[in-house]
């Protein structure tokens, strides 16, 4: 994975928010922090200073406009700003993000009100947290004492354009590992673009994982601290790190593994770690390391045997070549409607199987979740009303689904089903789709609300004790009438929701972070996609018009290419 640079406006959002009738006439000033120290080279090109005579309006847009240099402490910016709050302004408070049609309005002499869009803010650790349909709004005072207007309450950090964040930001991803230490899970931060990088993604991440995804992941890095800046030589870094004195040889190992996924984003391929200035002398560390030394943690690691999977009729399908599956799924013996299988994580073959069936059982339930040996038989180990459709992950044998809506169930191989608790579920709605990301560290929930279903990501958190899901967070509050969702990759969802504009339902993409909601091309598909099925390494898999289809070559085509389309529904990748 790279550093994703020149990051895309969020259309749909700022469309969705700007076109509103009306704005509040006030609000309150949003608080942020430090995103990341400014490179010690100014990069970019430097914006004008105020030009003599101008007015408030242009002021303040002219404040707005300089923000955006890369120059330390933002002189330009400054040139704006009466005389003590020149001084006193605080440029390394974070920043708030802002559509590029925003409105400086002067309200009366001396005073402009700048109401726009909010994008979203990013706090002093790098990290996004998307706006959900907020309007921002300040209001500027200026002084005219020096004979030219000049502000003086200028906010706390920088106030950013979307585009010109776009232009000065990374987004890159602090690697954290999943509790069973097989893989890293991406926490992204968005750092100020510059030589600086390589310095404060390591500080990132010894300063540990975002308030979100904490309770999930495992940080090696706890504790330690940089003995010396990170040294850059071509493609090869060198982190000299000092470790707490207990510190065990395994946890060593998987820092210096967080480490070089971590640094291979900004094209750094040899990675060198220290501790206290001497090589880690542990015995299969070599010093200069690459992923290639780490492939076991990759976050996108796809199994060879794990392709798509649809149901057709009540029977288990390979999308390969459109064959039943093996056993009695594959027969239709049980009526299924939705299926979910795991990958075995030792053997990398498919394992426990789970499947949904509507047919009436004896005990009078409506639906039926059945779970088995993939190829094998399977039993009935829940009834219900209705059950989400099976997910698994890639670390652990387990199946997890929703039951009526609002319980959360998870069955681990050999194990009886067990409830988990996710906190605040109960009063946002009734949960239609759930989602497992690849690394088992996250899920994705589609939530029916008053205006149909929307996108929720929460954390995955274990304990000696219990499982839960933790901290629901909406990541694209600006699309509604969501119908399903699949995770790309461990850090990338696809999104099926409705298009105000067309009036119907198609595909989005969307960081697991809320940034960058795109939407997906729908040429070549007959209809409206009602199902989605995605994992790393793999074409997007849609249902529509009861047939199956894949992204490839920029259009959707047929499973098999100019062949007649499969008929299928409920795809699905093993994980």
């Amino acid at each position: 994975m790279t550093a994703r640079r020149g990051l895309p406006v969020l259309a749909l959002l700022l469309a969705l928010v700007s076109g509103c009738s009306t704005v509040p006439s006030s609000s309150a000033t949003v608080q942020i922090t430090q995103v990341a120290e400014l490179p010690g080279n100014d990069v970019g090109i430097e914006p004008l200073g105020p030009e003599p005579g101008a007015t408030p309006e242009e002021v303040v847009r002219g404040f707005i406009d300089a923000s955006s240099s890369t120059a330390r402490n933002h002189p330009v910016a400054r040139q704006y700003l009466d005389g003590e709050d020149a001084d006193s302004w605080s440029d390394s408070d974070g920043v708030t993000i802002i559509s590029s049609d925003f409105a400086p309005v002067q309200t009366r002499s001396g005073t402009v009100e700048v109401t726009a869009a909010l994008v979203g803010t990013v706090d002093e650790r790098g990290v996004f947290t998307v706006a959900d349909g907020q309007v921002y709004t300040h209001t500027f005072t200026l002084s005219h004492e020096s004979g030219e207007w000049r502000i003086t309450d200028p906010p706390d950090g920088l106030l950013l354009l979307e585009p010109d964040f776009a232009r000065t930001y990374d987004q890159l991803d602090a690697y954290f590992l999943d509790p069973t230490g097989s893989r890293v899970v991406p926490d992204p931060r968005y750092l100020v673009s510059g030589p600086a990088q390589p310095n404060a993604l390591v500080e990132r991440l010894i300063s540990g994982p975002s308030a979100a995804l904490a309770a999930g992941v495992v940080n090696p890095l706890s504790g330690a601290r940089l003995r010396s800046t990170v040294n850059v030589a071509g493609q090869h870094v060198t982190i000299d790190v000092s470790f707490p004195a207990d510190v065990t040889d395994t946890t060593v190992q998987s820092a210096a593994g967080q480490l070089v996924w971590s640094m291979q984003q900004l094209s750094l391929r040899r990675v060198t770690v220290l501790r206290d200035g001497q090589p880690l002398g542990i015995a299969g560390t070599p010093l200069e390391q690459s992923t290639d030394d780490w492939v076991a943690l990759d976050p996108d690691y796809a199994p060879v045997d794990a392709v798509g999977h649809y149901v057709l009729d009540g029977a288990l399908r390979r999308a390969t070549d459109a064959s039943p599956a093996p056993g009695p799924a594959g027969s239709g013996a049980y009526g299924l409607v939705s299926a979910g299988v795991s990958v075995d994580p030792r053997t990398s073959g498919l394992g426990l199987m789970a499947g949904v069936s509507t047919t009436v059982s004896p005990s009078g339930a409506p639906a039926t979740l059945y779970a088995g040996p993939y190829g094998g038989d399977l039993a009935p180990v829940l009834a219900g009303r209705s059950f989400t459709t099976p997910t698994t992950a890639g670390t652990r044998a387990e199946v997890w689904t929703v039951r009526d809506g609002s319980e959360v169930v998870r069955l681990p191989a050999g194990g009886s089903p067990q409830t988990v608790n996710v906190t605040t579920l109960a009063g946002l709605g009734r949960a239609t789709v759930f989602q497992l990301s690849p690394d088992g560290v996250r899920a994705a929930l589609v939530i029916e609300g008053p205006t149909g279903g929307r996108l929720f990501v929460g954390t995955v958190a274990r304990d000696e004790d219990a499982v839960t899901v933790r901290d629901l967070r909406s990541v694209a509050p600006s699309v509604e009438q969501v119908v399903d969702v699949a995770w790309r990759n461990s850090g990338l969802l696809m999104v099926l929701a409705g298009d105000p504009s067309e009036e119907r339902t198609v595909p989005y993409t969307v960081d697991v972070d809320g940034w960058d909601l795109s939407p997906v091309i729908t040429s070549g598909l007959p209809g409206q996609p009602t199902a989605v099925a995605a994992a790393p390494g793999r074409q997007p898999l849609v249902t529509a018009g009861r047939t199956l289809w894949e992204l490839g070559g920029g259009t959707w085509v047929t499973l098999v290419r100019g062949a007649e389309p499969v008929a299928g529904e409920e795809p699905f990748y093993p994980l």
